[in-house]
């Protein structure tokens, strides 16, 4: 069983906030998920992102994969530079940049 950090979509139609969570990576994107470990609001300017980056590291401890769309919310928020786990996500050249 492979564990992945990805997003699952929340909201009305055409008004859409995601939670950030922890799910099997077999499950459907708003099926089955082991935990909540923070949210995106996308349509809020700015955008909000809130994330307890002590499950983030937890997670990655114990094996889960964050997605690039978790990736990039993560550095967003300047995780990247709390959690080293991190950084072997992000590519050589954007980590340079």
């Amino acid at each position: 069983m492979t564990v992945k950090i990805r997003l699952r979509r929340m909201g009305a139609k055409k008004q859409p906030y995601y939670r950030v969570v922890v799910a099997d990576s077999r499950a459907p994107r708003d099926g089955a998920f082991v935990e909540t470990i923070g949210h995106y609001h996308p349509l809020a300017e700015p955008a909000k992102v809130s994330i307890n980056e002590d499950r983030v590291r937890y997670w990655l401890e114990h094996g889960a994969q964050p997605t690039e769309t978790v990736v990039k919310l993560l550095r967003r928020s300047g995780a990247t530079e709390r959690i080293p786990q991190l950084k072997r996500y992000i590519p050589a050249e954007e980590a340079r940049g």
